[in-house]
């Protein structure tokens, strides 16, 4: 990666969106799952790369589960992570409480409050790395 930094997107909430006050709220954590994998699966058949589903539950208060994929081209990241909501839409789960980083589409971060979305470009990725801070986190199997 060349020398210079890649921002990270910010995270914000909306003044007409309520956040679930906790986790539970937000749904069950069998829906939560269920959810997830929808994303996960989603992400593959888009051509997602490296898709990976983390339980962050026992390091983060925040959320249970990350969903990460990365993609070759910003134009990608963007129809990843559009799909995706389409999709959890569809399954019958929630739309995101928060989407941040849509336009630029070199990290998209999807907030569903019991599982976050994170679709990378390649580079971006490599850079941030979240499976390495994450490394203790359990993955999970999300193929068919």
């Amino acid at each position: 990666m060349n020398s210079r930094s890649v921002p990270a997107p910010t995270i914000t909430r909306g003044p007409s969106v309520q956040a679930p006050s906790n986790r539970a709220e937000a749904t069950n954590s069998s829906d939560i799952m269920t959810f997830a994998l929808v994303a996960a699966r989603t992400a593959d058949d888009r051509k997602g790369e490296d898709v990976v589903v983390l339980d962050v539950s026992q390091t983060l208060t925040v959320t249970d589960l990350f969903v990460i994929a990365s993609a070759s081209n910003t134009r990608l990241v963007a129809t990843i992570a559009r799909d995706i909501e389409d999709a959890v839409k569809e399954a019958g789960g929630p739309a995101p409480v928060s989407v941040e980083g849509l336009n630029e589409a070199n990290w998209v971060l999807m907030d569903y409050a019991g599982f976050i979305v994170h679709v990378f470009l390649d580079e971006t990725r490599r850079y941030y790395d979240l499976e390495r801070l994450f490394a203790d986190s359990t993955k999970i199997a999300w193929q068919r």
